[in-house]
């Protein structure tokens, strides 16, 4: 079935603008504002946060030039699209403290009941959103859309919109990349100047004003508007939010020229909680500590990591470890020194003795399933050989935009990890996450994981042959992935990493979309869905492939179906 949603967005979740509200309903909430006429939402709203009372609800207010101080916003609850059994009602305020977002928490509803919302400033009402509420009790199934990577510069949010379209889920989890840092000149560049999706501003960012920009600008987006009113999200953040390959005390993409670091980071979290579904911190909490936990009933337990900004350590680098391997001594200094060295960590201890006690208390409970929401590849995946493409016309091709890319071929007969930002890159820490895991009883994760911008179902063994769970990593939202730049060896590339890892059942580097994941109480499926396009906005939506998971031996284990 052709799709598009050139056009209006679904009336049913988008309508409830000023005027077309019932006259009951529309004085039931507060008097407008003289000065307050012009305000918009145009950002749409959100929810997230959910719990087996309530959720927390977003928005942002446009106003007109000259409204200052604080500026007064109601909201309502109710159970049907009508809001003629409204169960919640509140005020708040919002100013340009906090960039004119708009977040409240609503309490007090019923578990696994589905609501909708709205807001008001003045006469002008919000697009009306849906979100639900945590079930209580014993559950019997649970749904998730599972997104990650979204450049607003490579593509239309087509994903996004697909997943609006569909009742059956309980809940979004985005696992982080929901914006991406680079300015028009950056990654995506081209790309966005061809489908007239140039980054605002056009400069990277750094400063507060910029991160709320761009914000804006995902925001705007048709298929991220339909996305948020349709269903409650659960986000992660990886680099992108702050930059490129970001650590505890830098990034990649930060140098000195761009100022300091903390302030940096500071500013994109600020931006990141403004506009964001999510809870502020708590005072006396560090704004890097972005851990939270839900719980379907009995069914499962979500528990969501923090893998950049608390406690990752500098992440190794190819291009700098490079030379040091063109010696056998090297090699082997790399791969039983440096590589493995204990010091090296990605939870930090605090974040891990927290996961420990979420984990022990949901296999004591007897919940049946236990997932983690995950930013970068966990399973072990080493480097393909690619000396059989090493002269190949797309390398020679790649060569004159990559100049390293031949030495980097080289270095894939060395027996090395594909990628050192991934869990690879820390494997004394991946360790200390199975052994702490294998402590609390729960040797039987699903790990749900981003940043790859390509399809991935894995194996997770310790190193000692235990069975841990299995890893379902999507494709991104918009974002190519690396194994595009090996062009028409690109399936060849796939073809030779999946015949190197047995951990990797299956690598897929071609299109982008979601994990539709389907929880029941003795099995659960995933299906990969596809959009076939995200240059223009009509699309199709498809299953590539689909995965059985089932129990076995007190873990769970991987069938394609």
């Amino acid at each position: 079935m052709r799709i598009s949603r050139r056009g209006a967005l679904k009336t049913s979740l988008l309508g409830g603008l000023a005027g077309g509200l019932s006259g009951c309903a529309t004085s039931s909430m507060s008097k407008p504002h003289a000065d307050l006429s012009g305000a918009q939402f145009l950002h749409g709203v959100a929810s997230g946060e959910p719990m087996t009372n309530g959720f927390l609800i977003w928005t942002r207010v446009s106003l007109p030039d000259g409204v200052s101080g604080d500026v007064p916003v109601a909201y309502e609850v109710a159970i049907d699209l009508d809001f003629e059994r409204i169960v919640a009602r509140g005020k708040t305020r919002t100013n340009g403290v906090r960039d004119w977002t708009v977040k409240s928490e609503v309490q007090d509803l019923k578990p696994g009941q589905v609501y909708h919302y709205r807001f008001r400033v003045g006469e002008t009402v919000s697009p009306i959103g849906r979100s639900q509420t945590l079930p209580a009790g014993m559950v019997d199934k649970a749904r998730f859309a599972v997104v990650s990577c979204s450049n607003y510069a490579f593509g239309h949010f087509n994903v996004y919109d697909a997943i609006s379209r569909r009742d059956d889920i309980d809940a979004v989890i985005h696992l982080g990349d929901y914006i991406y840092e680079y300015g028009i000149d950056g990654y995506g560049g081209e790309v966005s100047k061809q489908i007239g999706r140039e980054h605002v501003p056009s400069h990277e960012i750094i400063t507060l004003a910029d991160y709320r920009a761009r914000h804006a600008q995902y925001k705007s987006d048709p298929g991220s508007i339909a996305m948020h009113s349709a269903h409650a999200l659960i986000p992660i953040w990886d680099d992108h939010e702050t930059s490129n390959d970001s650590w505890k005390a830098g990034a990649e993409n930060h140098d000195l020229s761009e100022g300091d670091w903390d302030e940096r980071r500071s500013a994109a979290l600020r931006a990141y909680y403004e506009w964001m579904p999510v809870r502020d911190p708590k005072p006396g909490i560090a704004a890097e500590a972005l851990l939270r936990t839900f719980q379907w009933g009995d069914l499962l337990t979500l528990a969501t990591l923090e893998t950049r900004l608390m406690a990752r350590s500098e992440p190794l680098n190819y291009d700098t470890v490079g030379p040091t391997l063109a010696t056998p001594e090297g090699v082997a200094q790399f791969k039983t020194i440096d590589l493995v060295d204990e010091r090296r960590e990605l939870l930090g201890q605090p974040q891990a003795a927290a996961l420990k006690m979420t984990m022990t208390q949901s296999v004591q409970s007897g919940t049946r399933w236990r997932l983690i929401a995950n930013q970068i590849i966990m399973a072990e995946v080493q480097a393909p050989n690619l000396m059989p493409l090493i002269n190949s016309p797309s390398i020679a091709a790649l060569a004159k935009q990559v100049p390293q890319i031949r030495d980097y071929i080289a270095l894939t007969t060395l027996d090395v990890p594909l990628n050192l930002d991934a869990w690879d890159g820390y494997p004394a820490a991946r360790e200390r996450f199975y052994d702490m895991m294998t402590a609390a009883g729960a040797s039987d994760l699903i790990v749900l994981t981003g940043d790859t911008h390509e399809w991935w179902a894995n194996e997770l063994f310790a190193k000692d042959g235990r069975r841990m769970g299995v890893e379902l990593a999507t494709s991104a939202v918009t974002s190519p992935g690396g194994s595009a730049y090996f062009g028409e060896d690109a399936a060849t590339y796939s073809r030779l990493l999946n015949e190197r890892n047995v951990m990797v059942r299956h690598h897929n580097p071609f299109g982008k979309g979601y994990i539709d994941l389907s929880i029941g109480r003795d099995s659960a499926r995933a299906d990969f869905v596809r959009v076939d396009t995200i240059l223009t906005t009509d699309y199709t939506a498809m299953v590539d492939v689909s995965f059985n998971i089932a129990r076995q031996n007190g873990s769970v284990v991987l069938d394609a179906l």
